[in-house]
């Protein structure tokens, strides 16, 4: 609603409405604006908490990819406890986290109260060891969706050129038949679809210094890459989604799939900006997230919205940022109603 505002009794949301509907019904409360927005608490859907101590980067998608491999010594149990702290004292209602390392997981699952989603990162280019791969984490992922509460455990298959088309599939079809949720990263930079593509750009050159066996490319963008291997569905959500086209955004809408947008992360590593209104043309669902603090200056999935303001219609952005973030983490959207406590109601 644009120029809506709450009376408030106490400390309970008593009435909500238009600006105008409540001076009517009661003209002699005083008026206090509030800023841009009144929201149930935010959704980050997107980050990696372990990642929390790097240092924060701008530059080329390629370059943050070695920014991280050389800072892997700082991420761990302590680094995701000071991310899942910063999420707490943002006042976020639930968060979607990649987690690399098992002793994440098996802290968050342990000791976060915060409802979310925990996806357990895989990577693994190699054909020849996707059996492998997939076998030792299968019992891994099992063991944990028993343990289960506040977090649920999803799968993270990291980008379709860093997990090989076996691969992708035992993961894919293994987290329908069990349940998981997953979240991938796509399309996130000009590199990547030209990879997939042509076999060309930056990618070439770090696999070769990677010895990352050389595999051919599939010639078709990374949306119809994974569709055509059918890992596309319902309960995975596409991370970035960045470099599409409408037959690519066309496809994610029949697949059921759902998008996390990373604005500022995208801006800073030069990866391009989401096709916010094929998004909505189509109906695919768009939520915010921040990326990890190595690409992003906070995890204040708010800062996302604002940077956009302006551009895009802010009932869009606050959607964004609360409803569509439930939705792709499979949780309830709270609402501000009569007798809602102020606690859960955030200004912008």
């Amino acid at each position: 609603m644009l120029r809506g505002g709450l009376l408030v009794v106490g400390e309970h949301v008593a009435m909500t409405g238009g600006l105008e509907e409540l001076r009517h019904a009661y003209p002699s409360a005083p008026i206090r604006a509030k800023g841009k927005a009144l929201t149930p608490p935010v959704v980050n859907a997107h980050t990696h908490l372990d990642l929390w101590r790097l240092p924060y980067f701008r530059g080329r998608y390629i370059d943050f990819i070695r920014h991280v491999i050389a800072h892997g010594s700082a991420r761990g149990v302590e680094a995701a406890r000071q991310g899942l702290e910063e999420l707490q004292r943002l006042g976020v209602g639930a968060f979607g986290d990649i987690v690399a390392r098992d002793e994440v997981m098996d802290w968050l699952l342990g000791a976060c109260e915060l409802p979310g989603i925990a996806y357990r990162e895989v990577i693994g280019p190699d054909p020849s060891k996707a059996g492998d791969i997939f076998e030792g984490l299968k019992p891994r992922l099992l063991a944990w969706k028993k343990r289960e509460g506040r977090v649920r455990v999803g799968i993270s298959p990291h980008a379709p050129h860093t997990v090989s088309p076996p691969l992708l599939q035992k993961v894919a079809e293994f987290a329908r038949l069990e349940g998981f949720p997953v979240q991938i990263h796509v399309a996130e930079s000009p590199d990547e679809r030209e990879y997939l593509e042509r076999a060309q750009g930056s990618f070439v050159e770090f696999n070769q210094q990677m010895k990352i066996p050389v595999w051919k490319p599939p010639g078709v963008s990374p949306v119809q890459y994974l569709a055509d291997l059918g890992v596309l569905g319902s309960g995975v959500t596409v991370v970035h989604g960045v470099q599409v086209d409408e037959n690519d955004i066309r496809i994610m809408a029949q697949s059921g799939c759902r998008v996390v947008s990373c604005p500022r992360s995208n801006e800073g590593l030069a990866c391009g900006e989401l096709p916010w209104a094929l998004y909505l043309k189509h109906g695919v669902e768009v939520a915010l997230g921040t990326d990890s603090r190595g690409s992003s200056p906070d995890l204040d999935v708010k800062n996302e919205a604002l940077h956009l303001w302006g551009r895009l219609d802010p009932r869009l952005l606050v959607r964004a940022a609360t409803r569509s973030g439930y939705r792709v983490l499979g949780l309830e959207t709270p609402r501000i109603t009569r007798g809602t406590h102020l606690s859960q109601v955030q200004s912008w």
